[in-house]
């Protein structure tokens, strides 16, 4: 956390998303900021201002330095004033900074930036109290991997998305080392889900539709191959009642039984689409969805311990059965 002084002598603690927005507010009331002027204002080092206003210039905004001026932005150079009410301005910084400046999605931070341009342009007024309200909230997500290693997996399967063209491939199964040979990939999506980037599409070698996690490829290469999706293809009907994200061949009727208190935790979430929730006098409850495949939802009802028991079917009784006693016996 770094700190901003006001005029009025308050020393208000900001994150870096706030102190670049500061800096870019500061530069467009052209006031003749100088690196020295600047880290004196944001309480840092000019090291420091030397890298904010390096991201700034890698964002696209064109802020320049002169010896007379100080810091400038051609006031050309950003969109007509946005008209934003308050709330949607801070429904979409919030995000921003959250997703995208703390890299809970990777491959989106530009976003970041691009909110900062949107800001600069609010009143002067409304940009100081979102900046407050901004200091009163945090957002915490799933805590995921950093893209670090795979960036050129993300720009590679983008590639291939906008210009229809097959992807030569080696990926990392987790159920099977044939997917160690080289195979053709034609990628139909791109998705994030839960905790990682994934790709869906045709898997020549293995005649199937297949979801791919991008940090597992162990190489791929970009051809000139061109390929159709298929018209019929919609990423949510793939997925259909798949727990997550890992359709299976075959749909459950789930009924799990969850004990009281615990039983209040599991109604406050929307867990699946199809789920249904069913109270009983003691306050206990049971929780009833479809579920394509058994393989996702067997993790999540382990997750639950001994305050979640299955009902149905069987098959999924088993296999939490099986995996509580392995589990156990690993203490004993």
């Amino acid at each position: 956390m770094l700190a901003c002084e006001y005029a009025t002598g308050m020393t208000i603690k900001y994150t870096r998303v706030h102190r670049l927005l500061e800096i870019i507010s500061l530069v467009q009331s052209n006031k003749g900021w100088t690196p020295g002027t600047l880290s004196e204002h944001c309480d840092t080092t000019e090291r420091n201002i030397y890298r904010d206003i390096a991201q700034i210039k890698e964002a696209g905004i064109p802020i320049q330095y002169d010896r007379e001026r100080g810091y400038y932005i051609d006031g050309t150079f950003f969109m007509p004033p946005v008209r934003l009410t308050f709330e949607e301005a801070l429904a979409i910084a919030a995000l921003c900074e959250v997703m995208a400046e703390s890299g809970s999605i990777p491959f989106i931070r530009p976003a970041s930036m691009a909110i900062n341009k949107i800001i600069a342009q609010l009143p002067y007024d409304t940009k100081e109290e979102l900046t407050t309200r901004l200091r009163t909230m945090e957002l915490r997500t799933t805590a995921t991997m950093d893209g670090e290693g795979y960036e050129d997996v993300y720009d590679k399967v983008q590639n291939a998305l906008l210009k229809r063209t097959l992807l030569k491939c080696k990926y990392e199964s987790t159920s099977s080392k044939s997917d160690e040979e080289t195979f053709m990939f034609q990628p139909f999506a791109l998705f994030f889900g839960t905790r990682a980037w994934y790709v869906v599409g045709f898997h020549e070698k293995r005649e199937a539709i297949r979801t791919l996690k991008l940090s597992r490829f162990l190489a791929i290469e970009n051809t000139s191959s061109t390929f159709e999706v298929p018209t019929d293809f919609k990423l949510d009907t793939h997925l259909g009642n798949a727990w997550n994200m890992i359709r299976g061949d075959v749909d459950y009727d789930i009924k799990l039984h969850f004990k009281t208190p615990f039983s209040q935790t599991v109604s406050d979430t929307r867990w699946h689409s199809t789920q249904n929730i069913e109270w009983h006098d003691d306050d206990s409850c049971t929780f009833t969805c479809k579920v394509s495949g058994l393989s996702e939802i067997v993790w999540w009802v382990l997750s639950m311990g001994p305050a979640c028991k299955v009902i149905a079917p069987k098959e999924l009784a088993d296999q939490v059965a099986t995996l509580a006693r392995e589990t156990a016996e690993l203490y004993t």
